[in-house]
Formats: structure tokens, sequence, C-alpha cells
């Protein structure tokens, strides 16, 4: 197994007794330098990953929030030579917090996927997550970025059988996404006692961390997730935290920052009232 920031992280919290927080946040949302400063921001709130979106304009997983936070980062002059900018400038101050880039593949096919995963590994990303590249299309970016040294999280959702599971798992590294509810991100929340089954399961198949995301916008709703799975993935409110802050022309304002960052921390210590020595 590649060694990346992603599994020497997964591996303290394993030892640590308590499960990851993940959050997610666009890049360029709702301008370059107020994205650059959230994401410093998001470690000292108690982020442990972060997964960072690669705007694009058909993102056809994600819910309202994340629709509009991508567009509003593509208004801004986001690109994904910006987003990698982003995560280099980033590394200079932290070079311990796992990043994981989260999108869709026609950015990175359009940037070349060789080039791509070389610029990644380059400016510090240590994963990927691609929502529309399924298993039977691995030689695309799936095996050029694990031999780049990168990880690559697949997700798995409810309609993922056991008949399916072992091909999403096949080239999966780092983690595991487990994706809570059917449909698009922050729509609805999720039923615990179905993740928490859904989680037992899939451990059955792999020894790789099971982080489960969609839905979870409070500190309890991130407690209970938490007590089964090996991370939590908070991204929707995240998100609209940051719209809630912004001004009628959807510039950020002094709140911005602090906003999200408030959040991020009110949910983290429900994170960490999590136990993973509770799953059997």
């Amino acid at each position: 197994m590649t060694d990346t920031r992603i599994t020497r992280r997964f591996a303290a919290l394993a030892d640590e007794g308590r499960p990851a927080f993940v959050t997610f946040v666009m890049a360029g949302d709702p301008d370059p330098a107020t994205a650059l400063a959230i994401l410093k921001a998001l470690p000292k709130a108690g982020a442990d990953v972060i997964e960072v979106g690669m705007p694009f304009s058909d993102p056809m997983a994600d819910g309202p929030a994340i629709q509009a936070s991508g567009l509003r980062a593509l208004k801004a002059g986001q690109t994904l030579q910006a987003t990698l900018d982003m995560v280099r400038a980033f590394r200079l101050d932290d070079d311990v917090t796992p990043i994981v880039l989260m999108g869709y593949y026609n950015p990175i096919y359009s940037f070349g996927p060789d080039a791509f995963v070389a610029a990644a590994r380059g400016a510090g990303v240590d994963g990927l997550i691609v929502v529309d590249l399924p298993p039977e299309a691995d030689d695309e970016l799936c095996l050029p970025a694990l031999a780049g040294g990168l990880n690559f999280i697949r997700l798995a959702t409810p309609t993922t059988d056991d008949k399916r599971l072992p091909a999403v798992l096949a080239n999966t590294s780092g983690f595991v996404y487990y994706v809570s509810i059917a449909g698009v991100t922050g729509t609805a929340a999720p039923d615990t006692g179905r993740v928490a089954s859904a989680v037992a399961r899939i451990k059955r198949h792999t020894a790789l961390p099971v982080v489960v995301g969609f839905g979870v916008k409070t500190a309890d709703q991130a407690a209970m997730i938490g007590r089964t799975a090996d991370g939590v993935v908070v991204g929707s409110a995240l998100v609209e935290a940051i719209r809630a802050s912004l001004d009628k022309d959807n510039r950020a304002t002094e709140a911005t920052v602090a906003s999200v960052a408030a959040l991020a921390g009110d949910i983290a210590s429900g994170v960490r009232r999590a136990k993973v020595g509770a799953l059997a």
C-alpha cells in the first residue's frame, strides 16, 4: 500500500481510537484568496482530512449548495491549475494534513491525465475522488494515479451490493467513501442504523478505513455516524456557511472565514465524542 499522508493520518487516528473528521470545501469559493484562507483555517478548527472540490460546470452528483459553490468559484475565475496552485500554497504552512481533490473527470481529461497526476503530486495532493469514473475505466486515471503515488478513493453507495463491491474496492486506496443516502449531496439526513449496517458490510470486504458522507450537518449527527465509521465527511453544511456569510453580491465578508471555522470546530467536537473502538 502506498504510504501517503492519508494512510498515516488514519493509522494515527486508529491509535487514538477515534474517527477522522473529513471536511469538504470548493476550491475558489467565493474567491481564490478567501478559499485559501478557509483551507488554512480548517486544520486548526479540527479537520483531519480535507477534500477540495474541483469546480465543474455540470456537477451531476452535487446538491444545490455545492452546485452553487462551484458556480461561484467558476465565476471568480477558478481553474484546475488554480486549484493545484491553492494546494501548493497551503503546503507552505502545512505539510501533514491530507488533501484529497474531489470532482469530475472532464477537467482532468482536458488537463491531460498523466500531466494532472504529476502536477497534483507535485502540488502536495494526496488522493483523488473522481465521481464519474467507474472501475471499468481504471486505466483512464485510477491506475496512473496509483502508480504516481496518489491514493484513489472510490465511492460506495446504498445500491452497491455484494456482487458489485469487489469491483469498486479492487483498486481503491486510502479509504472508502460510503455515500450514506441515495441521491445528491446535502439533501437528506442519513439513517444511522442503516449506515452502521452498511459500514459493517463494507468492512467485511476490505481492511481500508470507511468514511461516511452526504447529509451530515451537525455535531450530533457526526457523533452518531462516527461511532461505527472510521471517518465522517461534512461538506454541504460548510459550503452553506460560506454562502450565508457573503454579501448581496456574493462577495466574502469579514465573517466568512470565521463562520466556516466555527462550524467546523463545532462538528469536530461531535466527531471527537465518537469512538472507533465501538466498531464490532
